[in-house]
């Protein structure tokens, strides 16, 4: 009976150790999602139009600088805002380069602007009336 229970408990708790391994899972902790979403794109008179939507708890700046990091606009969104349309008249602004800044403090959103002028064309087109 001895020699008969000890390969018994042998083969039982190798049968134990080989079915918790196989059915262990490995732990997947969830990311960090963003806080703030944002769009930037050019209406047809030449502003810049910011849509941001963000998540109620955190504060979230937008910024535009210039090329020397002076802030040309500042505007803030308080905890409790949810979205914000933003329409940036960049017309008395001179050519150069900027960047718009969007951050809650932990995330930040670097975007690219270039404005440019487009020079006036002389027409050389002559018109005759008879």
């Amino acid at each position: 009976m001895k020699t008969l229970i000890k390969p018994l408990l042998v083969a039982f708790s190798l049968f134990l150790v080989n079915n918790s391994t196989s059915h262990a899972q490995a732990l997947t902790y969830p990311q960090p999602s963003a806080s703030f979403q944002s769009g930037i794109f050019t209406t047809a008179e030449g502003k810049i139009q910011v849509s941001l939507d963000k998540k109620t708890g955190q504060r979230v700046d937008v910024r535009l600088t210039n090329a020397a990091g002076q802030v040309l606009f500042v505007h803030q969104l308080t905890k409790q805002q949810q979205t914000a349309r933003l329409r940036l008249d960049v017309s008395s602004l001179p050519d150069g380069p900027y960047q718009l800044i969007i951050t809650d403090g932990k995330e930040t959103t670097r975007q690219s602007v270039t404005l440019n002028t487009k020079q006036a064309q002389e027409s050389n087109r002559l018109v005759a009336i008879n």
